[in-house]
């Protein structure tokens, strides 16, 4: 449902498969730092508390419950495939080199496929060349087999049970914990991490970058309790347009920024289990405390909104307090956030917000 619902709405349509393998994974056995740069400021998440844990009393055959069942793993992976959006980012981020992963299908990409931070990281690994499979005609079954997987990282995703249960016999899936594609950036992590006996580690990627988050949110004061929707809309038709709900882990990581999801927006989730609500133009006035709307478009879709008198209503509108996402640009794609993204864009995120805010009046 997920992947038929960000078709419709041209976002991140997150499936994946894969084609041929050859490589196995490679782990660095001593993991002294996870240390992630942003694009601008050098931003560093350690992983110092992961490794002063005894990784060695980790017991296997362990089993990881999910939406699609339970997955038991009998012994610690050596060959590691991740597929979908940010699960290769897990293994990395933990040292792990996969032997295969999903290319990115959104966003600005190198020649492997890879988006910036997911390259960046196979470089630090010193992997120059990494296994990068074409999914956009859906699952390559035998290509992941060829990769001869110990396990498949998938706690971000959107499996339907017959996918689940076809990978399944390749090799034990980690599947999304409970909705497709409704999975937290820090539930991705520690999923796929404790798939990989490494939990612990995983934890503290996240608590390590929940720190770094709140580091950099320290510049921006006034952000916090800002109320902000996360807009899609099309400038060649205006009359209806779809709000993200907190489903979305592009709205859910609003929450992790300080920022507040509008009463007016909460009012209109009709389905508490809805990734987005759909918005019909002549109803745009409910929106009078939307202060920054975030959107994928162009300065045009701002004239188009504030010249239809339909939207004069809603606050970020009127003061043009826009976050305005391009689908080329790497911000557009970590919006969607991951442990490798966050700490790579979280700079630019932040300014974009905040310059949002310096327009509200």
């Amino acid at each position: 449902m997920k992947r038929k619902i960000l078709s419709v709405l041209t976002a991140l349509v997150m499936t994946a498969s894969v084609t041929a393998c050859g490589a196995s994974s490679s782990t660095v056995e001593n993991i002294d730092e996870a240390s992630i740069s942003s694009e601008n400021a050098s931003a560093e998440v350690t992983n110092s508390e992961a490794t002063n844990s005894d990784t060695a009393d980790v017991s296997f055959p362990l089993t990881i419950e999910h939406a699609l069942g339970s997955v038991t793993i009998e012994d610690k992976p050596e060959n590691v495939v991740a597929i979908a959006w940010g699960n290769p980012d897990v293994p990395l981020a933990l040292g792990i080199v996969p032997a295969g992963v999903s290319e990115a299908n959104f966003g600005p990409v190198d020649e492997n496929g890879l988006l910036a931070w997911t390259a960046k990281g196979f470089a630090d690994l010193g992997v120059e060349n990494p296994n990068v499979f074409d999914d956009t005609d859906g699952w390559d079954y035998e290509a992941i087999a060829d990769c001869n997987p110990d396990v498949i990282l998938a706690a971000y995703s959107g499996l339907s049970q017959e996918d689940y249960d076809r990978l399944s016999e390749i090799a034990p899936v980690v599947a999304y914990p409970s909705v497709a594609w409704a999975t937290t950036w820090q539930e991705e992590t520690v999923n796929d991490a404790a798939a990989l006996g490494l939990e612990a580690e995983g934890k503290a990627l996240v608590e390590n970058t929940e720190k770094l988050i709140q580091e950099k949110l320290s510049a921006y004061p006034d952000l916090a309790g800002k109320k902000v929707g996360f807009f899609w809309l099309s400038e060649d038709d205006l009359g209806s347009f779809y709000i993200y709900t907190n489903n979305d882990p592009r709205a859910a990581f609003l929450g992790d920024l300080g920022l507040e999801t509008p009463e007016s927006v909460l009012n209109l989730i009709e389905d508490e289990d809805a990734f987005y609500v759909t918005v019909s133009a002549e109803n745009a006035d409910l929106l009078d405390d939307v202060d920054i709307i975030i959107t994928y478009g162009q300065e045009s879709l701002i004239t188009a909104m504030q010249n239809d008198g339909r939207f004069s209503k809603i606050p970020a509108v009127n003061n043009g307090a826009f976050v305005l996402l391009d689908s080329n640009d790497v911000l557009a794609a970590a919006s969607t956030p991951t442990i490798l993204s966050i700490p790579y864009c979280i700079d630019d995120y932040l300014k974009a917000l905040n310059d949002a805010a310096e327009k509200i009046q």
